[in-house]
């Protein structure tokens, strides 16, 4: 069977509370082989460290949403270094923007974000981008901030082609989510069909974000197939094919190999 990889996942939202071990079941019955889970606060990180310790196919990432900002704690940074330095966790984040519901005001966004990109380049962890209505600033930062000297993801890509070659030579990698395979998307899809096979990955974003024939509903990591199906079409390439080269490239920008 295919290896799937499923590159941003967040198993620890309440919208798994009552059938977590089934929803990982069923992606495992589906292929998918590694799952990077992340958190969105210091409480989610943790959480996140735990399942990663039940499962072999599950890795930790560990961080601070735009969204929870403006509710960090003083200590909040050296708590995430002692957090990273768990076994299996393999990233920073996720970590970035977010100018479309601005839960946290944009300049305290701004310097959580910076700080936490010298904190990754500190323990030299690769990064995980959030990036809404807000690609300019995110540019200006991950730039000046040297934000992909460790490698990393900007996930739920949703810049334009220009954007993402810019990230590519910044060092990132481009995730596709389940919008490629929402009618409207034509400039995602026009990324998909450009990015170079070796700088993409794939990701659910569970439980947001559901590909067809889901959408509107619960995302989990089994649905990733759809959202690969769709890109592999839009390249005309098999969907296996790009299933194993975005497994491979998941496991090499978090260190996996």
């Amino acid at each position: 069977m295919v290896s799937i990889a499923d590159s941003h996942a967040h198993l620890i939202d309440k919208a798994f509370k009552s059938d977590e071990e089934e929803v990982i079941k069923r992606a495992q019955d589906k292929g998918v082989r590694l799952i990077i889970n992340l958190g969105y606060d210091l409480r989610t990180s943790l959480a996140a460290v735990k399942l990663a310790e039940d499962y072999n196919s599950i890795y930790a990432s560990v961080g601070i949403h735009p969204h929870e900002a403006g509710k960090v704690p003083d200590n909040y940074q050296e708590r995430l270094k002692k957090l990273a330095q768990k076994e299996k966790v393999v990233a920073l984040g996720e970590i970035g923007l977010d100018y479309y519901r601005d839960l946290s005001p944009r300049e305290k966004q701004k310097e959580v974000f910076r700080e936490l990109l010298r904190v990754a380049r500190e323990i030299r962890y690769p990064v995980i981008i959030h990036d809404r209505e807000a690609h300019d600033d995110i540019l200006k930062i991950l730039e000046e901030e040297k934000g992909g000297e460790n490698g990393g993801v900007l996930h739920c890509f949703s810049g334009d082609w220009n954007m993402a070659q810019k990230c590519i030579d910044m060092g990132f990698y481009i995730s596709i989510a389940g919008p490629v395979t929402f009618k409207k998307s034509d400039k995602l899809q026009e990324v998909a069909k450009k990015l170079p096979l070796n700088r993409m990955l794939v990701e659910t974003d569970c439980p947001y974000l559901a590909p067809v024939p889901f959408r509107g509903k619960r995302n989990e990591p089994s649905y990733v197939k759809f959202t690969l199906e769709r890109i592999a079409s839009l390249r005309g390439d098999r969907w296996e094919d790009l299933a194993q080269a975005t497994y491979d490239n998941t496991r090499r920008v978090f260190n996996l190999d």
